[in-house]
């Protein structure tokens, strides 16, 4: 290795960054090939995993550059140097950054879990009104137009323009009355 690793290092921002994005970089690879196992559409100008893949083109560029940064800063740091501060705690107890964090990745898993049964608009009206409460948002007019307009937007683009069938459980008449326009 051309930069030494002793213990200080190894607490530091940069250590933390370095393993973050060495953890990333294979979940991304991990997501590549699972997005390639999804079934093709016939006819259809867009395939159900192009989005994915963009997605995760553009996480593996952020994710190369936050790797190649820490390597710098490592290789750079001395001793004394303002580079060496050490990182925060990842205690969910002490932090509640770190807990929020935590909740909302359970909001995601309970979205992956909830998608089929209620629906995309349905679920990311939920999850995106929790999370925009979670990060400060408390005025009730804007955070229900938010959370209920986007993903109804969003839904009608890949329906309509898009030809991606997606699941709208309850809301399955909205799908029957934009059918019937």
């Amino acid at each position: 290795m051309w930069f030494s690793l002793d213990v200080k290092k190894t607490q530091t921002k940069a250590f933390s960054n370095l393993i973050s994005s060495l953890l990333l970089l294979v979940f991304e690879v991990w997501a590549w090939i699972q997005s390639g196992k999804i079934k093709t559409a016939k006819n259809a100008a867009v395939q159900p995993s192009t989005f994915p893949r963009i997605m995760l083109i553009g996480m593996a560029v952020f994710t190369v550059i936050l790797l190649i940064q820490s390597i710098l800063k490592l290789a750079a740091m001395k001793a004394n140097d303002p580079l060496a501060e050490k990182a925060e705690s990842m205690n969910p107890v002490r932090d509640r950054g770190v807990l929020a964090a935590l909740f909302v990745i359970l909001l995601c898993g309970l979205y992956v879990w909830l998608f089929r049964s209620l629906g995309y608009v349905v679920v990311s009206f939920l999850l995106s009104g929790i999370i925009m409460w979670l990060i400060g948002l408390r005025k009730p007019l804007p955070l229900v137009l938010i959370s209920l307009l986007v993903p109804l937007g969003m839904w009608l683009i890949f329906y309509k323009f898009l030809t991606v069938n997606i699941p709208m459980g309850w809301l399955q008449f909205l799908r029957d009355l934009v059918d019937k326009i």
